[in-house]
């Protein structure tokens, strides 16, 4: 037996009371007019920076307007054929060290918090925290409301063990000195593009 099952072995040795799971189904959680309106407002309320992709625009052409002094470029994304580094044929998840933008695609973002689920879809998952700038590409419509229909929608891609995070705008802390510092455990800024 594991230290692991040792330890909740015990927790549940001193379990004194039980009780029965909350029935959810009568929740009524919160939906929106326009979900994606909610999505925009949400996301860039958190930092985050929201850019619908239309006409001919191009992936590439969009990363490098917004970040031109970019060297080294994370994807293993058909799109993104800017990219120096692939997240697949790195040798090893520091490999990424020093990832001026990332860029990866989300399955769905949530209104509610402006939040996009990233199910690990690359070897090394390193490069959704290790990378400067991210950019998450995002159907516009795949937008739901709340939390509740996000957990329904979320599937793992069984090739990466099942790994994946909601992102919501960049990585910031005001934990030293009551001073906001960006990108203290992962990425500076977060660019969302909006895929048609």
């Amino acid at each position: 037996m594991s230290s692991k099952e040792d330890i909740l072995k015990k927790y549940r040795a001193n379990v004194r009371e039980k009780f029965d799971m909350p029935d959810l189904s009568d929740i009524k959680a919160i939906t929106y007019a326009d979900p994606l309106v909610q999505f925009i407002a949400m996301s860039e309320s958190v930092g985050g920076h929201v850019i619908e992709v239309k006409g001919d625009r191009t992936v590439d052409s969009i990363i490098q307007e917004i970040y031109p002094d970019a060297k080294e470029i994370a994807s293993n994304l058909p799109e993104v054929t800017i990219a120096t580094r692939n997240p697949d044929t790195v040798g090893r998840a520091r490999d990424l060290n020093g990832t001026d933008v990332g860029v990866i695609r989300g399955m769905f973002g949530v209104a509610e918090n402006g939040c996009i689920w990233i199910p690990q879809q690359m070897k090394e998952k390193a490069v959704c925290f290790i990378s400067e700038n991210l950019v998450i590409l995002l159907p516009k419509h795949e937008i739901v409301n709340n939390m509740h229909e996000a957990y329904k929608r979320i599937e793992f891609d069984k090739e990466y063990d099942g790994y994946g995070t909601f992102i919501s705008g960049p990585s910031k802390t005001a934990d030293i000195a009551q001073v906001l510092v960006m990108g203290a455990q992962a990425a500076r800024s977060v660019t969302i593009l909006l895929m048609p």
